[in-house]
């Protein structure tokens, strides 16, 4: 158990504190910003922030990986927040970590094997590119208060994160570039955006409050829509970050537990007064480049984001927004997998599509959920379509010509089943057909359907036929949908 506590907790002591001082730093504009997309008080993404960071540190599955509020999961709230306001919010939340926790004991964690490397690439540089583009309007000229220092500062940050590790990498980077810059600001008195400029600090603690909505059905209709949206979504981005944060560290996770940790995570969020969240890559890919790779990274974030914005809350709204820009603009270029560009004339064009694809649709829509799944189902269309082109037949001839026998070689189904039907000549006149099936294997209905097409074909034509080879598992499925010669040829199948 000490061993236990040690290897997730203490192993890094001084590297998880520097980093999860930086993403906590990050953090606060952030939540900030999703709070106003929400529709809901600053105070809400903040206090959601720290929430579900302290209580992901304990219950999560991927130590080193920041959970917060999102602007993936703010942007399913709008409507909800607009039509019934903030407490029906909390309820979904509370809801949503419900539906979370259930998924974690159905082990929906372990679905993530079907996700393709394809896929996973796509979503890195689809995030990669919205971190990007959402620094934009923190650069936009007609933005009030952006002119030329905005621009020297933020250039200066980027010089900063990138050379100072030259001199050390004691202290993050990133950590130096936000005190330099927040120093320089307010020693020549440069007029730029604050974080105290993106909305009101909160200066109490967060209280432990329950919903304040009617317990009925109607509740539940209104509610259970956005909360099963906000769980998938926020499932969906917790786990390919977990699955990023793996390639980052090289280290394993667990996908389930991940589950049930966000589940947890949000309950708490929604019990004291918090919006729902998820895991953040760009805050997690800030924590590991920082050094941060235990829970202490994460518990960090969370308890110097409340200290910092109830206790600090004049210090840090004086952190000039072009140090963060600076920050998150190095966290979208390092998340953006360039080796991907390379390789798209290398890998398939299959790989390549997929992960094309899977970027258009999440930059377009904004929506992970709708990206991963088309990735995901164009990554199933063109594996489908791979195994059934591997399937070929041999024949012979023997018996005076009046015997054929073909051996198949390949996996039947859905997807190559016509091409199955396609390798016998049905017009051939023959007294006898061997079907050798040693080398083959049948794996659902539509393949059966066509076993059962070819036997009764060859039968209506005076010819009669023998299967042979067929392993356990086909003759299983054979056994129990084929309408051919149920007892005199299936039964018989395994003894050949």
């Amino acid at each position: 158990m000490i061993t236990s506590i040690r290897n997730s907790w203490f192993f890094n002591i001084r590297g998880d504190l520097l980093a999860g001082l930086v993403v906590a730093l990050a953090l606060i504009p952030e939540a900030i910003a999703f709070s106003i997309i929400a529709g809901v008080d600053p105070k809400v993404g903040l206090y959601a922030s720290f929430c579900i960071a302290v209580v992901i540190a304990f219950v999560g599955g991927r130590p080193g990986m920041i959970s917060a509020a999102t602007g993936a999961m703010a942007l399913l709230m709008i409507t909800l927040v607009k039509e019934h306001g903030l407490q029906y919010l909390l309820a979904a939340t509370l809801l949503t970590g419900v539906l979370q926790i259930a998924a974690g004991y159905l082990q929906l964690g372990s679905l993530m094997r079907f996700v393709s490397r394809s896929v996973v690439t796509g979503f890195v540089n689809a995030l990669a590119i919205l971190i990007f583009l959402a620094q934009l309007p923190e650069l936009d000229p007609t933005t009030p208060g952006v002119g030329w220092p905005v621009y020297a500062l933020t250039a200066a940050g980027l010089a900063i994160i990138y050379l100072f590790p030259y001199l050390t990498r004691a202290i993050p980077s990133p950590l130096v570039t936000i005190v330099v810059l927040t120093a320089i600001t307010l020693l020549f008195g440069i007029e730029v955006r604050t974080v105290g400029d993106m909305g009101e600090l909160p200066d109490t603690l967060p209280l432990f409050l329950w919903p304040q909505v009617p317990l009925t059905w109607e509740t539940l209709a209104i509610i259970f829509p956005y909360a099963l949206s906000m769980a998938v979504v926020g499932l969906l981005e917790s786990l390919m970050t977990a699955t990023i944060v793996d390639d980052l560290t090289d280290t394993r996770s667990d996908k389930n537990r991940e589950c049930k940790g966000q589940g947890v995570a949000n309950i708490t969020a929604g019990l004291f007064g918090g919006m729902a969240g998820c895991a953040m890559i760009g805050q997690s890919v800030i924590n590991v480049k920082s050094g941060g790779r235990g829970r202490l990274s994460t518990l960090t974030a969370g308890l110097l984001l409340l200290l910092m914005v109830v206790f600090a809350g004049d210090w840090v709204a004086q952190i000039p927004m072009a140090a963060l820009v600076a920050v998150m603009i190095m966290v979208s270029i390092g998340t953006f997998s360039w080796e991907s560009l390379r390789n798209l004339r290398r890998h398939p064009p299959s790989s390549s599509i997929v992960m094309v694809v899977t970027v258009v649709v999440v930059v377009t829509t904004h929506n992970l959920a709708f990206g991963v799944l088309a990735g995901v189902l164009l990554a199933a269309l063109f594996f489908a379509n791979k195994v059934g082109q591997y399937q070929y037949a041999r024949s012979q001839i023997s018996d005076a010509g009046h015997h054929r026998t073909y051996q198949i070689v390949g996996q039947i189904f859905f997807a190559s089943a016509d091409k199955f039907i396609d390798f016998f000549d049905f017009k051939e006149v023959l007294e006898r057909v061997t079907i050798d099936l040693t080398q083959a294997h049948f794996w659902d209905i539509t393949a059966v359907t066509a076993l059962d097409k070819v036997v009764l074909k060859f039968r209506r034509e005076g010819t009669a036929v023998e299967l042979i080879g067929l392993n356990e598992a086909s003759a299983t499925i054979v056994d129990r949908f084929t309408v051919h010669q149920r007892s005199d040829t299936v039964d018989n199948l395994l003894n050949h």
